[in-house]
């Protein structure tokens, strides 16, 4: 599923970890999310290196649209988990509160969100907003 240009395998990760190869990579890459936090924070990757497929992928089927447009002034630099509760073995849904750093046009702004994460599949899937 990866495979844009802007991959960074032998970097830090764009969502705050030390290592890309060993964080969100393998996730983007086709292995299951263990957690809806590890999910959240592979979408938030995917979002910073504009690997749209595995966002839509990443969604619940019911809550997708049917594309994503990527704009080329929107850059998200930044990602703070507030909170993770729910999400574990016997878990059917998890949230995640989160704020997004980003620069729009080189203009920078925050989006906070809480969101829903569900099983589907056997897999987590980012549902929506809570």
């Amino acid at each position: 599923m990866a495979g844009s240009k802007r991959t960074p395998r032998a970097r830090a990760c764009p969502c705050g970890s030390p290592s890309y190869a060993e964080c969100c990579g393998p996730i983007h890459d086709g292995k299951p999310a263990p957690d809806p936090e590890a999910l959240m924070r592979s979408r938030f990757s995917a979002f910073a290196l504009d690997l749209s497929d595995y966002v839509l992928h990443s969604w619940h089927p019911e809550h997708r649209p049917p594309e994503l447009e990527s704009d080329p002034a929107l850059r998200w630099v930044r990602l703070e988990v507030l909170e993770s509760t729910g999400g574990g073995l016997f878990d059917a849904e998890g949230f995640v509160e989160f704020r997004a750093h980003y620069r729009d046009g080189g203009t920078p702004g925050v989006m906070t969100e809480r969101s829903t994460f569900v099983r589907h599949d056997g897999r987590w899937v980012y549902q929506g907003p809570v």
